[in-house]
């Protein structure tokens, strides 16, 4: 409608516009921090003259003045899925890492403590055996150290079968938690839906969305399709976890009972809304991480380490039975074990310095050359030792540059993200300040208005 009480409407949708605008401004300041947040921005449009004109009246060709048209989340579709699908490489190698970090200060090499110097010091002892045959203290010298080497093997394979234990139990921990956070992002979906058919702001309900499907996609490497009612689907290995209000679940299919020998690889299974479990294989996130260790990583380490063990075994216990002891009798296994678990129980079989077999000659001599045999016979075992742990060691420090190299490449789709949806301070100084200005400027037309009326109503016509 044209006219000078026309100016009044025009001011007051400017007020109530940069009130809006003010408003969003303050919430996203008060959520600089807010995790998950994503800023907001009111969106305005210039109310037109009215599409069919009235009968008696014609409108101001300078339209109505501003209106709402809605608020508007600053994200990008295509940044979000390759925030998700970064943060789920981040998050395998990171957790990846965790453990061959724990178990490789486990191992403790070098060390004064581990198995290398538990093989040198036996080495050295059977050499002081060798040159001092008939003295007992080089005798339990041997015995001791040969122990010593025992307990160490057997540490480490305790180590390892603790930290399988560790990662069977988080990985059932994160199994759990991705089914609890599918039927999250189902609920959120609904809400999502609904708020969309109402007409209500769902800003709050999509960022939680985002953060529901972000830390799926770290735990899971799952991937996300956005609905056309607002609500994300999610895939993992092209089985649906989330499909609109209807949440799936993820479980352990095989690979978590106890024990390293004989387990079956870790399969992970995903159950889809209504319907049976499918099993997939997962290449990212910390389930997939866990899964590759589990499955590959440490239990062939365990291997390797139960061969060194029944490589240091039977060429001692060889050379040994090659030999005889203090009586004269010859030499009987020095180290016995379990083939089922050679590292796990390996142990000095001997019970007495007498049965030390270090002469090459039987009647019980004071010889010490088979003591130096022996002293060489688990060269083999040492080199394959070395192998190992070098080899663990090598894939460590690789594992360790993967991530920080992808550190680099998270870190920019991050950035890249946050310029976008996170939220400036001076930007938003700024905003607000221009809201302000606004407002004034809208509240002095109003004055000004109020200030021509009051002239025309009240002064017009006065003869005096």
């Amino acid at each position: 409608m044209g006219g000078t009480f026309s100016s009044f409407g025009t001011a007051l949708s400017a007020l109530r516009y940069q009130q809006n605008v003010l408003d969003t401004a303050s919430s996203n300041v008060a959520n600089a921090k807010t995790e998950g947040y994503v800023r907001r921005r009111a969106e305005g449009a210039t109310i037109g003259a009215p599409s069919q004109p009235a009968l008696w009246s014609r409108s101001s060709p300078g339209g109505e003045g501003v209106g709402l048209t809605g608020m508007t989340r600053l994200t990008d579709a295509l940044l979000d899925a390759r925030v998700r699908a970064e943060h789920g490489k981040q998050s395998y190698l990171d957790a990846r890492v965790a453990v061959l970090d724990r178990v490789e200060s486990g191992i403790g090499e070098p060390g004064d403590s581990g198995v290398s110097a538990a093989m040198i010091d036996l080495k050295a002892a059977w050499q002081d055996l060798s040159n001092n045959p008939s003295q007992e203290a080089s005798r339990g010298q041997v015995l001791a150290r040969s122990a010593a080497l025992a307990d160490a093997v057997q540490q480490q394979s305790r180590m390892l079968e603790a930290e399988m234990s560790d990662d069977r139990a988080r990985l059932t921990a994160m199994v759990e938690e991705v089914g609890t956070l599918a039927g999250d992002l189902a609920a959120t979906n609904a809400s999502i839906a609904i708020a969309k058919v109402n007409g209500t702001d769902a800003g709050v309900l999509l960022d939680k969305r985002d953060q529901l499907a972000l830390r799926l996609s770290e735990l899971t490497g799952a991937s996300a399709t956005q609905r056309s009612d607002g609500g994300l689907d999610i895939t993992l290995g092209g089985v649906s976890l989330v499909d609109g209000a209807r949440g799936g679940s993820l479980s352990v299919v095989s690979g978590i009972g106890p024990g390293t020998a004989g387990t079956p690889p870790v399969v992970l299974g995903v159950t889809p809304p209504g319907g049976t479990t499918t099993t997939v294989v997962s290449t990212s996130g910390e389930t997939g991480a866990l899964a590759e260790v589990l499955t590959t990583t440490l239990p062939g380490y365990a291997a390797e380490l139960d061969a060194v063990a029944k490589q240091v075994a039977d060429a001692v216990n060889a050379a040994h039975g090659a030999a005889y002891d203090a009586g004269g009798a010859a030499g009987r296994p020095f180290f016995t074990y379990d083939a089922a678990d050679p590292a796990g129980t390996l142990a000095v079989a001997l019970t007495s310095t007498a049965q030390v077999a270090a002469s090459a000659v039987p009647g019980g001599g004071r010889d010490g050359s088979a003591a130096h045999t022996i002293s060489t016979s688990f060269a083999g075992a040492e080199g394959a030792y070395s192998r190992l742990v070098n080899a663990f060691g090598t894939t460590v420090a690789s594992a360790g540059r993967l991530a920080a190299t992808q550190q680099t490449l998270t870190a920019q789709v991050d950035g890249a993200r946050d310029q976008l949806a996170g939220v400036s301070i001076d930007e938003e100084m700024v905003a607000m300040v221009a809201a302000q200005r606004a407002y004034e400027a809208a509240a002095r037309v109003m004055t000004t208005v109020d200030s021509v009326l009051d002239t025309l109503i009240n002064r017009t016509g006065l003869t005096r």
